[in-house]
């Protein structure tokens, strides 16, 4: 007797999500669930996952083998009328060229039958798919179409990433007498979860969820699913717990603090790798003690190295997993308590990109705090919640910028943690008072302002210097603008700050 299971139909239309009756919208959500499956479930889900990488092997094989011999034609003079017909890499030609050919390219060598009807058609179409999307990536940057580079495709190997999509047939969850703790996949059936799904369950009972896909992946040392899904929200998801409707905050991320938000709170950096990185050295050490694998010689690893190899894969585990769970914490309660939320545009590829061992460990503080990630949260929870989001742009001077005169420094170095302002006095922390600056670019931008650009006219003075900025500014300030005349800085503002400290 086969389970019962709320399964998916990617062919049915929504209905229940179109005839909500509270005002609502659609978005689509990941469920992740870390699956328990049995040895047998182990193979087969193996299985499926190198004929994922079968296929796009094959796929992407065809199309250099079809792109080389057109050009080996060209290198001898050959017209392009009487050129070998290139090869369509759209996903429904090589399906439909898959379909012609896996009987003659899946024979098994010892039986002399084919293997591919041992896994779902799925594991074939997803790795199809994959290359297709590869290739007109690759064709969209060679064309202009997609901003970057990106070369050719490479070929996966078998040290890759095991993944596998399933987009039909009958995956779900297994709902039959209230069971919460079993998913199904095609051809491999129910498999246990290690938590219960009984959050998605109800939503898909209630109409209010539909699940598209399901991709398949072991990660981290655990095999686990991942659930696209369709799910109706309200218009805001989470209530605002604050009093004032229009709360406003500003964000400033850091590694000292991880994040100082503009009411005076500071959050502190937990440093998660820094926590463990005494373990993990030591396990390194005791690693490099072991018979490690040798591919030159074929010598394969002792039991005791692979033991090794687990519990650093462990320690890395509960490494992303607290700084996953403290960032999900951080931006869901600032989504909650504010109205809006403004962050800056940090480029933290850049800042983490050259240094060398003067800056090691500046750039791994930086990729321990995860502060790309922060806005990465941020961006899909607001709209989720209604909440707005202000992204400030990359040259505001955030931290240099007086939050009480709006007089920019010309240097602030990072061992200043307090910030004083020449002009008016003003002395806060460093953080607070970007964080200050940050807030105050929601009003600029709700008052008609495209964007938070505080910064832009910071760097249109630092390529024009012959125009002055906007914004007041004190002498010797960045912007490069020699001051006018006799007078030096801004008279309204020195005449401001010395009424203000005559007072």
């Amino acid at each position: 007797m086969t389970p019962t299971a709320l399964l998916a139909d990617p062919g049915d239309e929504v209905t229940a999500l179109d005839h909500a009756a509270d005002p609502s919208r659609s978005v689509i959500r990941a469920f992740v669930y870390v699956l328990d499956p049995t040895p047998g479930q182990i193979e087969a889900l193996r299985s499926h996952c190198g004929a994922q990488r079968f296929a796009y092997n094959w796929a992407l094989s065809q199309v250099k083998a079809n792109l080389d011999q057109r050009t080996a034609e060209r290198s001898y003079g050959v017209p392009d009328a009487e050129l070998t017909p290139s090869m369509s890499w759209s996903a429904y030609s090589l399906r439909k060229h898959w379909n012609t050919v896996k009987n003659d390219v899946t024979i098994n060598s010892e039986t002399g039958q084919p293997w591919w009807p041992e896994n779902s058609k799925e594991a074939y179409s997803s790795g199809l798919a994959n290359c297709a999307a590869a290739l007109s990536n690759w064709s969209d940057a060679r064309s202009g179409k997609r901003t970057g580079s990106m070369g050719f495709p490479r070929f996966r190997s078998k040290r890759a990433l095991l993944s596998c999509r399933f987009t039909t047939g009958s995956f779900g969850l297994v709902t039959a007498g209230g069971d919460r703790r079993h998913v199904q996949l095609p051809r491999i059936g129910a498999i246990r979860t290690g938590e219960s799904t009984r959050k998605l369950a109800r939503k898909a009972i209630a109409g209010s969820a539909r699940i598209r896909s399901a991709t398949l992946s072991y990660r981290r040392g655990r095999w686990q699913v991942s659930f696209s899904v369709e799910i109706t929200l309200p218009v805001r998801a989470l209530p605002p717990a604050a009093a004032d409707p229009g709360s406003v905050v500003g964000v400033d991320v850091g590694v000292k603090h991880l994040a100082v938000l503009s009411t005076g709170e500071k959050i502190e950096n937990p440093k998660h790798a820094r926590k463990h990185a005494k373990r993990l050295r030591r396990l390194g050490r005791r690693a490099c003690r072991r018979v490690g694998p040798d591919r030159r010689t074929g010598r394969q690893p002792s039991r005791r190295w692979l033991r090794t190899q687990d519990q650093i894969r462990a320690v890395h585990t509960r490494i992303a997993a607290g700084r996953r769970d403290h960032l999900h914490k951080l931006t869901t309660r600032l989504v909650r308590d504010f109205d809006t939320v403004v962050v800056e545009d940090l480029n933290i590829a850049g800042m983490t990109r050259s240094g060398g061992a003067y800056k090691r460990g500046l750039n791994r503080a930086l990729q321990d705090a995860g502060l790309a990630e922060i806005r990465r949260q941020l961006t899909y929870k607001t709209e989720w919640t209604g909440t707005g989001l202000h992204v400030a742009d990359r040259w505001c001077p955030s931290s240099k910028t007086c939050s009480n005169c709006q007089v920019v420094k010309a240097n602030l170095p990072l061992n200043v943690r307090v910030f004083t302002c020449d002009a008016c006095g003003f002395r806060a922390d460093r953080d607070h008072n970007a964080a200050l600056n940050l807030a105050a670019l929601a009003a600029v931008v709700d008052g008609g302002a495209s964007s938070a650009s505080c910064g832009r006219d910071v760097k249109d003075a630092r390529q024009k210097p012959t125009i002055r900025p906007a914004a007041r500014r004190a002498d010797g300030i960045a912007a490069g603008t020699p001051p006018s005349g006799g007078d030096r800085g801004n008279p309204d503002t020195h005449a401001e700050c010395t009424k203000r400290r005559s007072v």
